[in-house]
């Protein structure tokens, strides 16, 4: 069957790559392995640019790197949302005695991945650019993008989860339903270096 993938990167990231050495990741070998059977086309990575921060002003740095790794893999689309930093007064949860209810917070978030796929997910679908999807995340907000893909458009449609416990509200619209586990992940590292148009990339030593 021919078979898209799309990813949301920061859902992939939390779920399974935060705090261990796997982070250099194939992710289209990751999908042939929990997919065998499957022909996979194009690989749909969603993302955004982050920004340095006090405690890690490198991550633009190692996200670049990986960028330009993904993009020496064949049928890999990468499309990018926003990443946002804003300063917020937040409520307290347990203010002290005599102390102000509420506090400035940095906030960040990732805003558009979770669209961006969802449409490019019907979109595709629509033009019949697979005959089956598997969705990498665990975002219940997609649930309406499976449900028009399946019940609509008539598409095999299943999730990849990237997290420990599948999403109850997307299993009501999967087809079939992948866990990402650690041995896969160990087995789709990409190699420390690669060449691309531009010269090496090296994996991140810190990775």
């Amino acid at each position: 069957m021919r078979t898209n993938i799309y990813i949301d990167g920061f859902n992939l990231y939390n779920g399974a790559l935060k705090r261990t050495p796997y982070k250099w990741l194939d992710v289209r070998r990751v999908c042939e392995l929990l997919l065998p059977d499957a022909v996979v086309h194009t690989v749909h990575y969603f993302t955004a640019r982050i920004k340095p921060l006090p405690d890690d002003p490198d991550g633009p740095v190692r996200q670049n790197a990986y960028l330009r790794a993904l993009a020496t893999l064949p049928g890999i689309a990468v499309h990018f949302g926003q990443f946002v930093r804003r300063a917020q007064r937040m409520p307290l949860v347990a203010p002290l005695p005599g102390a102000p209810d509420f506090a400035e917070v940095w906030r960040t978030e990732e805003k558009g991945s979770d669209v961006n796929l969802a449409v490019q997910l019907v979109h595709d679908a629509h033009l019949n650019r697979f005959d089956q999807a598997a969705v990498v995340s665990n975002d219940s907000d997609l649930l309406a993008a499976l449900r028009i893909a399946r019940r609509e458009l008539g598409k095999r449609v299943g999730v990849i989860n990237p997290h420990k416990h599948p999403s109850k509200e997307l299993l009501k619209e999967a087809d079939f339903v992948r866990q990402v586990r650690e041995g896969v992940l160990g087995a789709a590292q990409l190699p420390d270096e690669i060449r691309d148009a531009h010269g090496v990339v090296r994996k991140p030593a810190s990775w």
